[in-house]
């Protein structure tokens, strides 16, 4: 029981009690975006004792991240650490004996699959439809449970999307909205918020992990008027559903993708450029390379590159750009060709 000692309080719930414990040690999470909910999330499962959590994030900490995500401080963005570093430090010294397994990558269709099949259960840390679609179509395909959440301005929602039992997110929202919706970089979002909701998700991840049942709701709330709404979607399934009926599986079809991805990110002025043929950069080499063009930074896992004061590009590792100072992709493209290559 020694070794269980530290879950003792969690144990003691009689719903989790030591056979729920001992389920969630030999568990394995996924949580797709470690920024306000992924935070949050990720904080609570190595609490709690999930055995193996494996963190997936694209983006570098900011100073402006500090406000609401709570595993970072100003030294993490003094030195530009890649989110899942961040995180994996500090949730390392918050449980030694939990598996952290940090992948510092966009998830797309290219890796989706690699990096989300094998787990128990997928959590749903993202700020954008698109990743949420790309990740129902493979929880669908190999019958991993997910957790969907979303939080901005002062609203959250939240729900279980369990393959063949509850209706998929595609059931629920058919089709891509299209044009730019709200996002927190836009309106903003309360930290309050990306507690709650990040926690409430933290318990549905938990209730899946230990065979308790879900909501059978899509919960939504306003932290700022204090209101609620349960919508019931446990009868919501689609017959006609492409995804979990017709097992038709869109956004994980590589007949029309290009080899490089150009996409904007909604509110922050900036391009990512994702090159599809997996690669490793030398980043050292390419700063010496650079410093002859503009000011160079950086670590171990990215180099930061002005050419001028309006325009900061940020490569990492595996290829993948991010061009801040314009959301025109013509003009991300020439900035890439001229300093990157192809």
């Amino acid at each position: 029981m020694s070794n269980l000692e530290r879950y003792s309080r969690q144990i003691l719930f009689q719903p989790v009690g030591e056979s729920g414990q001992l389920k969630l040690l030999n568990s394995k999470v996924a949580i797709v975006g470690v920024g306000a909910l992924g935070t949050v999330i990720a904080n609570h499962l190595v609490r709690s004792g999930v055995g193996y959590l494996r963190l997936i994030d694209r983006d570098l900490v900011e100073l402006s991240n500090l406000q609401r995500q709570s595993l970072f401080d100003e030294e993490d963005a003094k030195l530009q650490l890649p989110k899942v570093i961040a995180a994996q430090k500090r949730l390392n010294k918050i449980n030694s004996t939990v598996t952290i397994d940090a992948h510092i990558a966009d998830i797309n269709l290219d890796n989706a699959e690699e990096l989300l099949t094998g787990m128990d259960c997928i959590v749903d840390g993202t700020d954008n439809f698109m990743t949420r679609f790309l990740i129902n179509d493979v929880a669908v395909k190999y019958g991993i449970p997910w957790v969907h959440g979303a939080a901005v301005s002062s609203r959250g929602m939240f729900t279980s999307i369990i393959p063949g039992k509850t209706p998929c997110y595609r059931c629920l929202f058919p089709h891509v909205p299209t044009g730019t919706g709200e996002t927190c970089d836009t309106v903003g979002v309360l930290s309050p918020l990306t507690d709650i909701i990040g926690s409430f998700q933290t318990l549905e991840t938990v209730k899946i992990l230990i065979g308790e049942k879900t909501t059978p709701h899509l919960e939504q709330i306003d932290i700022w008027d204090y209101s609620t709404m349960q919508m019931d979607i446990s009868e919501g399934r689609n017959p006609n559903c492409p995804t979990c009926v017709n097992h038709q599986f869109d956004f994980l079809d590589r007949s029309s993708q290009q080899q490089i991805a150009y996409t904007t990110l909604c509110g922050r002025n900036t391009v990512q450029i994702n090159p599809r043929n997996k690669r490793e950069l030398d980043v050292k080499k390419l700063a010496e390379l650079l410093e002859k063009s503009g000011n160079v930074s950086g670590n171990d896992y990215l180099l930061q590159f002005s050419p001028d004061e309006d325009t900061s590009i940020v490569v990492f590792r595996d290829a993948r750009v991010l061009i801040h100072g314009t959301n025109d992709i013509i003009q991300a493209k020439l900035l890439y060709s001229k300093y990157i290559g192809n």
